[in-house]
């Protein structure tokens, strides 16, 4: 069976769960510009051959050289497009460090035990607000970072779905990029050290 590795990409880096220490080592790539609404690994593609090969140094050095008996198991934000998925794809497949790659948005790693919850969190270009039931994405809804009301969020989050309008159902705040102070006393905060503990060990057939 292939072993797992832990990966998350935040909103300005890549973690990978070290080998040995189990600790999240962080992958950036050097001189990349902050460009505002546009994710950081856009800018991989037109150094495509560059980043794939530091990215490939920087696992041999965490792993070793067999790194092709591994599974990549990453959480991406909550707002990555279906062709931003296929990027992030072929990005990790063809630089040579995993037999595959299996995604889950952050939304649906924040809990293991909650069959039903909304949760809010933010990533470099939007606020997401998402209900999530038996562990799939049932209704998202995505907001401008810029111009996004809180007071706003929290009233559509009563009635983004029917569900939700007769049923008391937690509001989960994901804080793991620190970046939601207006929002933490809306919901029950989750923290980066209690994100990390719950993707720590993900199985890769829920992915």
């Amino acid at each position: 069976m292939a072993k797992t590795i832990p990966m998350i990409i935040t909103n300005n880096s890549i973690l990978i769960k070290d080998k040995e220490s189990e600790e999240f080592k962080t992958f950036t790539m050097p001189a990349l510009i902050d460009t505002p609404n546009i994710p950081f690994y856009h800018q991989f593609a037109e150094r495509i051959a560059e980043c794939q090969y530091y990215f490939k140094e920087f696992m041999k050095n965490i792993y070793g050289k067999k790194l092709s008996k591994y599974i990549f198991a990453i959480i991406v934000p909550d707002d990555t497009s279906k062709l931003e998925s296929i990027f992030i794809n072929e990005f990790f497949v063809n630089s040579d460090t995993c037999k595959a790659v299996a995604q889950m948005p952050m939304a649906l790693a924040l809990q293991k035990n909650e069959n039903k919850y909304v949760s809010i969190s933010k990533s470099s270009r939007n606020v997401i607000l998402e209900y999530v039931r038996n562990h799939e994405s049932v209704v998202t809804k995505y907001y401008d970072m810029t111009t996004a009301d809180p007071n706003v969020i929290m009233a559509d989050a009563a009635k983004l779905h029917i569900d939700l309008e007769y049923e008391s159902v937690p509001v989960f705040i994901n804080n793991f990029n620190m970046n939601m102070d207006e929002y933490l006393t809306f919901g029950n905060v989750i923290t980066p050290k209690q994100f990390l503990d719950k993707i720590a060990e993900i199985d890769v057939e829920k992915l």
